[in-house]
């Protein structure tokens, strides 16, 4: 091989070398560049995160206290609903309304025919199962026809002074959305109230007012949606009770021997009905009435 060929095979590998030389001086420069000014931006960015202010989670009672003087009505609402719905749901159990102890001990004594006794038992006893049965007991002696009004009575009764209790559920649904919407008019009271005093250069005393209006807002829709929803549930299980107190007691006088029990006083309740005054006694003539004219 002659020197000529030589060269001819040895210069593009050094022009190779060169370029490559040259590519990788002009990258580690900028590497080189690059990484201090990236360092520079890290440490900016943790001292600005180091100066920032740490934001401050609101607690319970900061919302509280945010929401205006809406929040101590709706409060109220809410302690009211926590007791409403707590009574009534004890109110509507059917064991509540006729307890199984109470049923066979009545029972029992219905089989004996100690009506009085049942009477008296139903008396002493507490339950809407014992009332119902001792008012119906008590007009026995009437017929069966006064016994089955008695009963619809007084099953009314018992319905209607639950079914009040459960209407206030709907009242605190209906009122406490009406409380928020108060409060929510006068945060916007207050704040376009701000927005003309101070204008937008304090931002922090708007954003105060406008956080009264959504907290008021917002309590007053987080008590009406659970106040409709035991409404309508508790109103449901109360039917189904009284449909099944009304089959436990109607099975307590079906087949009742009214003809033995014509114009007995099984109850203590007094009759305040007498014969009239003016009818004759027994063997003496009627005495006539004056009526003044």
């Amino acid at each position: 091989m002659t020197l000529r060929s030589l060269s001819s095979v040895t210069r593009p590998l050094t022009r190779l070398l060169a370029r490559f030389s040259a590519c990788a001086f002009l990258l580690g420069g900028s590497l080189l560049i690059v990484a201090p000014v990236h360092a520079q931006e890290e440490e900016a960015a943790a001292e600005g995160d180091a100066k920032a202010p740490t934001g401050h989670e609101k607690t319970l009672m900061d919302q509280f206290h945010e929401g205006g003087w809406v929040m101590y009505p709706i409060t109220a609402c809410s302690v009211a609903l926590i007791w409403l719905i707590t009574d009534l749901w004890s109110r509507t159990n059917i064991r509540r309304m006729a307890p199984g102890e109470h049923v066979t001990q009545v029972q029992d004594l219905f089989r004996a025919g100690d009506y009085v006794g049942a009477y008296q038992f139903c008396k002493n006893n507490n339950s809407a199962f014992c009332d119902v049965s001792r008012v119906a007991l008590s007009f026995v002696g009437d017929g069966e026809e006064a016994v089955e009004a008695a009963l619809f009575t007084e099953l009314n009764k018992v319905n209607s002074i639950i079914q009040t209790r459960i209407n206030y559920l709907s009242v605190i649904g209906v009122c406490t959305p009406m409380i928020g919407l108060t409060g929510t008019v006068t945060g916007m009271m207050n704040a376009f109230e701000t927005l003309g005093t101070s204008g937008v250069g304090d931002p922090s005393k708007l954003s105060a007012a406008i956080g009264e209006v959504l907290v008021a807002t917002a309590s007053g829709l987080f008590i009406a949606v659970p106040a409709f929803m035991f409404f309508y549930f508790l109103r449901n299980r109360l039917q189904g009770s009284m449909h099944q107190l009304q089959e436990v007691v109607g099975a307590l006088f079906r087949k009742m021997p009214y003809a033995h029990l014509k114009d007995a006083h099984v109850g203590e309740e007094e009759f305040y009905a007498a014969i009239p005054n003016w009818v004759a006694g027994a063997g003496e003539p009627a005495v006539a009435v004056a009526v003044a004219g």
